[in-house]
């Protein structure tokens, strides 16, 4: 009987040691609720991010900026082989006041990629735009976002219309920009109209793709990236562009694209990203679409959250100039999140003595690039690659 009450009062002492412990999950029945862990929240509060500018031990930010740069660029996983770009126009337009060619180039050794290179009327170099399209579950169309296209199926250039009145105010921004005294490059991303699917458009097939990537040590994301790093180092070596004029304009994942390109490459000069800035914190919840997996994948580069947050990567831009617009009625990006990561933002560029380069507004919209919004873009490029 001594022995059992003995037992007894041991095994209490060790079960009481066991529910002690700060943070203990009870398992019932299961352990995700909407595709998450039950316990991501304990997760998520333990990414402190400690490679963050102001959190790492780096205190130089010229130094810190470069470490910075180097976990972005290891992230990218493997990178393809690059070769010469052979470039070569396809076909070509006259519009009022620039042109515009559809050419290809290599991208890598074993990818040659279809593209819009719109070129100002006139002699001489000029500033250029690298504008990057948008996700928007719309994989039929990329380029064919940002530029209107010519002979084409009238069915291409159909939902081209319609993509473009839905999300950009009825404005080829491509054609805005280059009518405005600026070469644009536009290249379908992978997965997008003439690099999709051989089998035709299917939402679902992004986890695919992804999972496909990461068997193969890469990521859909590093893939996306490095192809905008190599299409800017393409675009430099134009002879009628100015190499040290440079930018980078995109909206929705475009815009994240945009700052990617940015942290990752100094070709981009001046970076305007539009819808696409929040934290984690707000990212990483039950209710938003980051955590749904398909798109998400374009964004995500294995293991770098264990470093950086959203706006930390973005702060590697810095001293760059850079404007960032996202909408208060945006239902993809809280708003909470969105004042969060610009805070963290303007602290990296006011501490370098840089605050003017750096424009951050949250429209009274939805998720959109409005016209209005794309003289505010112009007007920034034109202080900044114009002077």
């Amino acid at each position: 009987m001594r022995k059992v009450l003995l037992f007894s009062i041991v095994f209490l002492i060790s079960l009481s040691n066991v529910f002690s412990q700060d943070t203990v999950y009870c398992y019932d029945r299961y352990e995700l609720k909407k595709d998450m862990p039950v316990y991501y929240k304990q997760i998520r509060d333990r990414l402190v991010f400690p490679d963050a500018w102001g959190n790492s031990s780096i205190r130089s930010f010229k130094r810190w900026r470069k470490y910075a740069r180097k976990l972005l660029k290891e992230s990218l996983q493997a990178i393809l082989p690059e070769t010469h770009f052979g470039y070569r126009t396809i076909d070509m337009e006259q519009r009022e006041g620039y042109r515009v060619e559809k050419i290809d180039f290599n991208i890598s050794y074993d990818v040659r990629i279809p593209a819009y290179l719109l070129i100002p009327d006139g002699e001489g170099t000029f500033p250029a735009l690298v504008v990057l399209h948008d996700h928007g579950a719309k994989f039929s169309i990329g380029k064919e976002k940002n530029v209107r296209p010519f002979h084409v199926p009238d069915s291409v250039l159909q939902e081209s219309k319609d993509w473009v009145k839905k999300c950009y105010d009825g404005v080829y921004i491509g054609d805005f920009f280059a009518s405005k005294g600026y070469v644009v490059l536009v290249i379908d991303a992978l997965f997008w109209g003439e690099r999709g699917r051989f089998e035709g458009e299917n939402y679902n097939a992004q986890q695919a793709l992804a999972s496909n990537l990461f068997q193969l040590g890469m990521s859909w994301c590093g893939v996306i990236t490095n192809d905008d790093i190599r299409s800017t180092d393409f675009l430099a070596t134009l002879p009628f562009v100015d190499a040290g004029r440079i930018g980078a304009v995109g909206f929705s994942i475009g815009a994240h694209r945009a700052w990617m390109l940015s942290a990752a490459s100094d070709r981009i000069n001046t970076t305007a990203a539009i819808c696409w800035m929040n934290t984690t914190e707000y990212l990483m919840t039950l209710a938003n679409n980051q955590n749904k997996g398909y798109s998400a994948y374009s964004t995500i580069l294995p293991g770098l959250r264990n470093h950086l947050d959203y706006p930390h990567v973005a702060s590697i831009i810095c001293p760059k100039p850079l404007l960032l617009f996202n909408g208060a009625k945006d239902k993809l990006f809280p708003l909470s999140g969105t004042w969060d990561a610009f805070g963290i933002l303007r602290k990296v560029w006011d501490s370098q003595g840089v605050s003017d380069n750096l424009e951050t507004r949250v429209w009274d919209t939805p998720h959109e690039f409005n016209r209005e919004m794309q003289i505010e873009v112009l007007r920034f490029m034109d202080r900044h690659l114009k002077k």
